[in-house]
């Protein structure tokens, strides 16, 4: 697949954007040898579960758990600013009118698609959180074919506290 002219620029933008909130929390410890604070994680781990912005924000577990910080605090923190961060992301997904999204894909399609998110939604919500998959597209998609929003913050909150618990017990 090759990509157009305005799809690498948005792209690289994109990058910009996680490179700046990188370098202006986590970079600004670093160069002032400080211990990177819980705060510069929350930015980061905020921004990293946005879904234009793509970080790989578990890594960064390992990293604060072996600067000192407890496990207590970081994995809630993980949890808590992803969940936010997917709540903006499911919130513009819901921002798409129906209109809109049955005039790009089809009203067939749309219903199929709202149908497979209604069986399989709860499974994949949970099965992209528990992993390092991107699941703030999938929030988003939830928010454009309306699926329930409690049951979409529950299927994350579940998989993300799986994972982030996980890699706190592996590398803590």
């Amino acid at each position: 697949m090759i990509l157009s002219k305005r799809q690498m620029l948005v792209g690289l933008v994109f990058l910009l954007l996680a490179a700046t909130v990188v370098s202006l929390t986590i970079g600004q410890d670093l160069f002032n040898n400080r211990r990177p604070d819980l705060l510069s994680f929350g930015l980061v781990n905020f921004a990293g579960y946005l879904f234009f912005i793509i970080l790989p924000v578990e890594l960064l577990v390992p990293w604060y758990l072996a600067e000192g910080h407890r496990a207590l605090d970081v994995v809630p923190l993980a949890v808590v600013t992803a969940l936010m961060a997917q709540a903006v992301d499911y919130g513009i997904g819901r921002l798409f009118s129906t209109t809109l999204v049955q005039a790009l894909i089809g009203e067939r399609r749309l219903r199929a698609s709202h149908d497979r998110i209604e069986r399989w939604g709860g499974l994949a919500l949970f099965a992209f959180n528990v992993t390092p998959l991107s699941s703030p597209v999938l929030l988003a998609a939830a928010g454009v074919v309306r699926y329930h929003p409690v049951k979409a913050f529950l299927w994350s909150a579940s998989g993300l506290s799986v994972k982030y618990a996980f890699i706190a017990w592996a590398f803590g």
